[in-house]
């Protein structure tokens, strides 16, 4: 029905006739000439159509925004002075010699360059949000990014293999979404919430290289980079160690990035502990763009008798750290009142703060309602270690490391984002050494920091039975810009070590069968050393979009109360439906009388 795309036709076209399809932007009517912008995902291209032809005239005044077009024309050069060098179509124009209307279109539930729309509204009429530029563009730079990550794993030997929908429940993190079974009554099948016993299967099955992108399922709180099913980009490699696989993918996202944006990542890749990630910026997954960091400060303020800063800096739980924001001096109370509000959201119960004004002044010179709690000489060697100047504010956080490194760590990118102290670069990061097991007071138990199935370095599993809280594992994390875009480790491959982190985590011997037979009876039978990592495909190309979310890249994505208001789901299901599912419907008594 067409020779070419819309947004293909250039002025290397002059002369030839062309027939193109799409979606009508916008028509205006000039005094007796209308202008038809033609559009479809390869962009738009003006269409002029006078009365000499009286018929195809007469088409072209029916026509209104979002009908579907077929036209047919001669392309020319746009009269001087009227080019737009905005369009790739700018140089050009089409005389239209036949029009067709393939289908009418009702007006639209909102405009497409209405910026203002309600997520709400254009998730409802998502076909027609999609038909907007930037959605376009979103969707097909995903189309790229998929294309140019398959291209990289299929050169270097990995197998696309598929595993299984449909699947037993496994601990791992979330809840997992039901699937009754109509067969097996009061059964229930488990929607994965990742691929990763089964990607280990198949390197226990000789696969070597195995990769897959994967829809998985969380039925978890959500947010703007959370939704109940989302894409991995699934990885699996054998005999390999840590420092090869992420050579490996660090290379693939570099390609990736040259190729889908014209952009060159760091090579290699820096790498920080989760030790130093943490206590210099309170996060795993740092954003570097931010010239900020905390500072520890606790030994400075242990004898103090100001109880907020000198109880945490004695409780080995705690911490004290200070945290430097060039010129933010100029901050007024109620900008400290609101940071303060901010950091409340974390658990911190107060933001304490000294504006530097005049530093030869010593003490005098800084201005704080704190100062008269704190010993001359402690402020001046913490005015010393943040290496404040005058015009600054050093604010502090005191409480348990977890509530100080959450609401600073927080706190230092939204002052950076606020104060415009954020580099517009690509800051890439792996963060590694993570510990093995962290203690859950609720629970009074350890639990694995990432799964139950991470390796820990080989000179720490002789920790496993003496100091679990010192074992580091072999895991490692890619962030980027702060935001974690993937994550793996080395796996178990040893039955006797899976084993003792089973009992370690208190998953005795019969849970363990229970949940994981199947794992353990294959490591019983020839399991190779291996590891990979999956990358969340929906963050990686929200944050190569510059979108704030992941649903502003996902065709068809659920609002952040898990429904979809494009189909209504979920939705309810008739009583026949679900007894054939061996699942009771309990009907409400009505009331007495």
């Amino acid at each position: 029905m067409r020779t070419h795309y819309c947004g293909e036709i250039n002025a290397d076209f002059i002369d030839q006739t062309v027939e193109l399809c799409g979606w009508v932007n916008r028509r205006r009517d000039h005094g007796g000439v209308i202008f038809i912008d033609l559009r479809d995902r390869t962009g738009l291209v003006q269409v002029v159509y006078d009365p000499d032809v009286e018929d195809v005239f007469a088409v072209a005044e029916q026509v209104r925004n979002e009908f579907v077009l077929r036209i047919k024309g001669r392309v020319r050069a746009r009269p001087e002075g009227t080019t737009n060098p905005e369009l790739s179509t700018g140089e050009i124009e089409i005389l239209g010699k036949e029009l067709e209307i393939l289908n009418r279109a009702d007006t639209p539930p909102f405009q497409l360059d209405d910026e203002d729309t309600s997520e709400e509204l254009r998730l409802r009429y998502r076909y027609v949000d999609l038909r907007r530029p930037v959605m376009q563009e979103r969707i097909m730079l995903r189309s790229r990014v998929t294309r140019l990550l398959r291209n990289y794993l299929d050169e270097h030997g990995f197998l696309d293999i598929e595993t299984p929908m449909l699947t037993r429940a496994t601990p791992e993190g979330a809840r997992d979404y039901l699937v009754p079974s109509r067969v097996h009554a009061g059964k229930f099948f488990a929607l994965p919430q990742s691929p990763q016993l089964f990607k280990q299967l198949l390197m226990m099955s000789g696969m070597d290289r195995y990769y897959q992108i994967v829809r998985c399922f969380r039925d978890e709180d959500l947010r703007a980079d959370r939704q109940p099913e989302f894409t991995q980009l699934d990885l699996e490699m054998s005999f390999l160690d840590e420092d090869q696989i992420m050579g490996l993918m660090e290379e693939m996202i570099r390609g990736v990035f040259r190729d889908a944006l014209g952009v060159e990542l760091p090579d290699p890749f820096p790498r920080m502990s989760y030790a130093e990630a943490m206590r210099r910026y309170g996060s795993d997954r740092p954003d570097l763009r931010a010239d900020l960091e905390l500072v520890d400060v606790a030994d400075l303020l242990q004898d103090i008798d100001f109880k907020v800063f000198a109880g945490p800096a004695s409780d080995p739980k705690g911490r004290v750290a200070a945290l430097r924001l060039p010129g933010g001096g100029r901050l007024s109370r109620k900008e400290i009142d609101d940071y303060t509000k901010f950091v409340g959201i974390y658990g911190a119960k107060g933001l304490a703060y000294i504006k530097v004004n005049e530093l030869a002044n010593g003490v005098n010179g800084l201005q704080s309602p704190i100062l008269k709690f704190m010993p001359d000489e402690a402020v001046m060697e913490i005015m010393r270690r943040t290496g404040a100047e005058d015009g600054d504010i050093v604010f502090f956080g005191a409480d348990k490391a977890h509530v100080v490194n959450e609401a600073l760590g927080a706190l230092r990118v939204r002052l950076a984002e606020d104060l415009g102290l954020m580099r517009d670069t690509w800051e890439p990061l792996w963060v590694v050494d993570f510990p093995m097991f962290e203690w859950d007071e609720g629970s009074q138990r350890w639990q694995a920091l990432h799964h139950p199935f991470t390796a820990p370095k080989a000179e720490h599993v002789e920790l496993l039975g003496s100091d679990p809280g010192a074992c580091l594992s072999r895991a490692y994390d890619m962030v980027l810009n702060g935001t974690e875009v993937g994550g793996g480790s080395i796996r178990i491959h040893q039955e006797a070590v899976q084993e003792q982190v089973f009992d370690l985590l208190g998953i005795d011997e019969a849970e363990a069968r229970e949940k994981f037979g199947f794992l353990l009876d294959a490591l019983k039978y020839g399991c190779p050393p291996h590891g990979g990592l999956a990358f969340g495909l929906d963050r990686l190309v929200m944050l190569m979009a510059g979108a704030h979310s992941i649903r502003d890249v996902m065709a068809f994505p659920k609002t952040q109360s898990a429904a979809c208001p494009l189909t209504q789901a979920p939705s309810e299901v008739s009583a026949a439906q679900l007894r054939e599912l061996h699942i009771r419907v309990r009907v409400p008594e009505k009331p007495a009388g």
